[in-house]
């Protein structure tokens, strides 16, 4: 199975996944939330954690065909397929994934992460139609990773044409992972995260936030120093995560779906006014085009701008909203 190249950065290997993540070009497809290992640091938030459920970015999703309009609001380039434990529902896995690849041809360039080593027979099920497999082997085991499965898996996987590598959070002790570095295409260490479900388990082991505005655990940067200076190794910060990833991803949504009189900001979010009329307001709406504003369930949502311009003569309720693209989750609501 012929791979595509990934990109260097500054000296360094930089797989072709990471390089959509950079340009917030990947949809996340969140196939379950079932895991068997119960990871004390894993940040999966209580809508998902555990509960079997398909979320294809933000929007819950019951069927391949959801998941691909999805992606097709934010002209993805590929998928990342994540959970719980994927391969858990590895005939889940490998619907959506056929049905991307046969939705958006060959090109479409999807990563898997999973905490299992895959063997021989589970790697057939997923070629053609993943192109990368990302381990997660668990703190345990980091060690003597060279004597476990996931070394196993890494050669089987490399000799099939899948691009390998293992994808873990920085904790100490992540300089064991060394060793594992000839096996493998690349290593990304995230940035150990505080989150609602894990911080108990993160007080229990004296971990704290490194400041009051980002999730970042403190130290956890430090620990990944010595590791990250190998060319294979990419460490991904929670800042970038939170203000380019997501950013960038949210801005290609909106660029596609934003209605006429909605604003796109710098950070890809919509914003909007609304109006909850008390009275007749024809008049007014008679005095706008027909793209300038929209009527749903009793409410009017036009141009912020325009919403301010002429609030003082509209009768009822009035604010301007800001939110996620695509009737995504609201940012601000604030009143007139």
């Amino acid at each position: 199975m012929p791979q595509e190249s990934g990109a260097a950065v500054e000296g360094r290997y930089l797989s072709p996944g990471c390089v959509l993540c950079h340009q917030g070009a990947k949809m996340v497809l969140f196939v379950t939330g079932r895991c068997n290992r119960g990871c004390w640091y894993c940040p999966l938030s209580r809508e998902r954690k555990g509960r079997d459920v398909i979320f294809a970015n933000e929007h819950q999703v019951s069927s391949p065909a959801g998941a691909i309009e999805v992606a097709e609001s934010m002209s993805a380039l590929g998928t990342g397929v994540t959970g719980g434990e994927p391969l858990l529902e590895i005939e889940r896995v490998v619907d959506y994934c056929r049905a991307l690849k046969e939705h958006f041809g060959p090109g479409h360039q999807i990563h898997l992460y999973t905490g299992l080593a895959p063997d021989e027979a589970v790697l057939r099920r997923l070629q053609g139609l993943v192109d990368e497999i990302r381990m997660h082997p668990p703190r345990e085991v980091w060690a003597y990773i060279l004597e476990t499965d996931y070394a196993c898996s890494a050669v089987i996987a490399r000799n099939m044409g899948f691009l390998v590598g293992i994808e873990v959070p920085s904790l100490p002790g992540i300089d064991d992972l060394a060793a594992a570095l000839p096996l493998l295409d690349f290593l990304n260490i995230n940035e150990l995260e505080w989150g609602e479900t894990c911080a108990a388990a993160m007080r229990k082991r004296g971990f704290e936030p490194e400041d009051g505005v980002h999730n970042a655990v403190k130290g956890a940067r430090a620990w990944a120093e010595n590791l990250s200076a190998d060319p294979k190794v990419h460490f991904c910060s929670s800042v970038f995560k939170d203000s380019v990833q997501l950013r960038e991803r949210l801005k290609r949504i909106a660029s596609n779906t934003a209605r006429p009189f909605d604003e796109v900001t710098d950070d890809g979010t919509v914003v909007y006014g609304v109006l909850e009329p008390d009275g007749t307001v024809d008049a007014f709406l008679a005095s706008l085009e027909e793209d300038d504003y929209t009527v749903s369930g009793g409410r009017i949502e036009m141009a912020w701008w325009v919403l301010i311009e002429h609030g003082a003569d509209l009768p009822g309720k009035k604010y301007v909203v800001e939110r996620y693209p695509n009737n995504g989750m609201i940012v601000e609501v604030t009143p007139l």
